[in-house]
């Protein structure tokens, strides 16, 4: 078995995942409209990557962990209701500005761009 039938199995064994988790959430929402996907899920989804560090799960799953408990403690902090989405969100893209200046490859990232 050479390395194009061990990439073959493995971007075989992704896109089945990917149907199956694809196939679930429409299930659980009833109903799938291209609107369900917007550009801001998909940049957020990106930025775990990033954040967590790529070629690394447990990186995901940190990064995960820290972008979606974010907003949650920034609840917490006692904004003003009238600013409290973007002070987050200004907050959200100084911690990610500030881990690309100095560590662009993650928290626990082992892959260099």
């Amino acid at each position: 078995m050479g390395l194009g039938d061990f990439k073959l199995a493995i971007f075989t064994i992704s896109a089945a995942l990917a149907a199956v988790a694809g196939s679930l959430f429409a299930s659980y929402i009833s109903f799938v409209d291209p609107s369900t996907f917007s550009l801001n899920e998909s940049i957020f989804i990106l930025a775990i990557i990033i954040f967590g560090g790529l070629a690394d799960l447990r990186g995901s799953v940190l990064g995960a962990a820290c972008l979606i408990l974010l907003p949650e403690i920034l609840r917490f902090v006692g904004f003003p209701p009238d600013v409290a989405a973007q002070a987050r969100q200004l907050v959200y893209g100084l911690i990610l500005v500030l881990l690309m200046m100095y560590r662009p490859r993650g928290l626990m990232g082992q892959y260099k761009l």
